[in-house]
């Protein structure tokens, strides 16, 4: 009679061993290629002619909202800075991700020596799309992501001065902070960074890598 009870026992300790590894376990795990659920609307690429790359598109506004990525789209948020600008990223991030039942994670930096080191913890978490929000985490980018070309990069609110095919950018007027070694634009406007505008560029940026449009900065004046 007691070997039910024991195997019982060994399925729950099983169990508790499998759920004590947390999440980061599970994502070492293959998982189903992301795609896009829905298509672009007319106006998010202009029908004449595929952009270049590095290119800057403005796509008519809205015109990204149809789409979604699929089932377990693995992200990882990366983030640095206590500005009101990319707090609001930040925001805009999670709300869009609780929206649509992405699997996202936080990697928040706080010390400068940290920048590179975080970019490399946020790739070695295997996800599908690393999302930046932060002008202090450009450099790091820079520096980074031109060796992990496999990897998909989400840059919102800010750009990289020579980017490579992997990584995306939403910027508008008042934003496209390029790196220090450029210095801040004149145009730069905290105020624009606001709650509407922060998640429309998110939703148009991660809508351009999932329909394939990489390595461009995407234009929102307009959303």
């Amino acid at each position: 009679m007691r070997r039910p009870l024991l195997a019982a026992a060994a399925l729950t300790a099983a169990a508790a061993l499998v759920t004590g590894c947390g999440r980061g376990d599970a994502w070492s795990q293959p998982h189903p290629r992301p795609s896009a659920v829905g298509e672009l609307g007319r106006g998010f690429i202009a029908p004449a002619a595929s952009p270049a790359p590095e290119a800057t598109i403005t796509p008519r506004p809205g015109s990204w909202s149809a789409v979604r990525p699929s089932d377990d789209f693995r992200v990882v948020l990366l983030t640095a800075g206590d500005d009101r600008p990319t707090k609001t990223l930040v925001t805009a991030v999670r709300e869009w991700a609780d929206h649509e039942r992405v699997d996202l994670r936080t990697e928040t930096v706080s010390d400068v020596s940290d920048m590179i080191p975080a970019v490399d913890r946020a790739i070695g978490m295997r996800p599908d799309l690393v999302v930046s929000a932060g002008n202090d985490l450009i450099d790091a980018l820079a520096t980074v992501t031109p060796n992990h070309l496999s990897q998909q990069f989400l840059v919102v609110g800010a750009e990289l001065a020579e980017p490579t095919h992997n990584v995306t950018s939403v910027d508008w007027s008042g934003a496209s902070f390029r790196g220090e070694g450029l210095g801040m634009s004149s145009a730069y406007d905290p105020a624009s960074f606001t709650a509407a505008r922060c998640a429309a560029a998110v939703r148009a940026g991660t809508a351009a890598v999932l329909s394939g449009w990489t390595g461009i900065v995407v234009w929102v004046d307009d959303f």
